[in-house]
């Protein structure tokens, strides 16, 4: 692809791609991305849609039921923080100028 002198091809040591960079410039002119195996066609389009449409939904039955749990879950932590401040003595705070 180089077409002048200057040009020169160099493979991407990160992602395998094309790069060519001119020399007098010393500048990257173009990258070409190097052909991934584990690309997915285009017929199988509808299908990793439709996984990752219901991996949203189900994450967000997830999120709604903790939700829902949660007041509950504060509720009885806030009785039991409840309870054992009726069990525990009134003091009255200790300050700093009370210490002199």
């Amino acid at each position: 692809m180089a077409t002048l002198a200057s040009e020169f091809e160099v493979e991407c040591p990160c992602c395998g791609g094309t790069l060519v960079v001119d020399s007098n410039l010393r500048r990257v002119i173009s990258h070409q991305e190097a052909q991934r195996e584990d690309t997915p066609s285009l017929d199988a389009a509808q299908q990793i849609l439709a996984d990752e449409k219901s991996r949203r939904d189900a994450l967000f039955a997830r999120s709604v039921a903790a939700e829902k749990g949660r007041g509950d879950v504060l509720s009885k932590r806030f009785d039991e923080a409840l309870e054992r401040a009726k069990d525990e003595p009134l003091e009255r705070p200790v300050r700093d100028f009370d210490l002199d």
